[in-house]
């Protein structure tokens, strides 16, 4: 099973950062669908978007995230699961 999965980080501002923040997707065969990445000041804001990850492995990519050096915050975002009806 996969889901759709959105990560928002905010992290200190770094020459490194980038690489280090795909470091987990690659080291799982997982491309990213989606990066965006915006500095403010000495703050970095990250969004990194996988639209089919399995979800086994959602949980481990956020724990790696949340270990580079200079990360001060993870959020997970899923969108709502859609209700079809007829």
């Amino acid at each position: 099973m996969t889901v759709h999965v959105r990560f928002m980080l905010d992290a200190d501002a770094s020459p490194g950062l980038l690489p280090r923040v795909l470091q987990p997707f690659a080291r799982r065969d997982l491309t990213p669908d989606r990066m965006w990445s915006h500095r403010s000041g000495d703050t970095v804001h990250i969004e990194v978007a996988v639209e089919a990850m399995p979800v086994g492995e959602v949980h481990l990519i956020e724990g790696n995230l949340r270990q580079i050096v200079g990360v001060r915050a993870v959020f997970q975002v899923r969108p709502a699961l859609e209700r079809r009806v007829g």
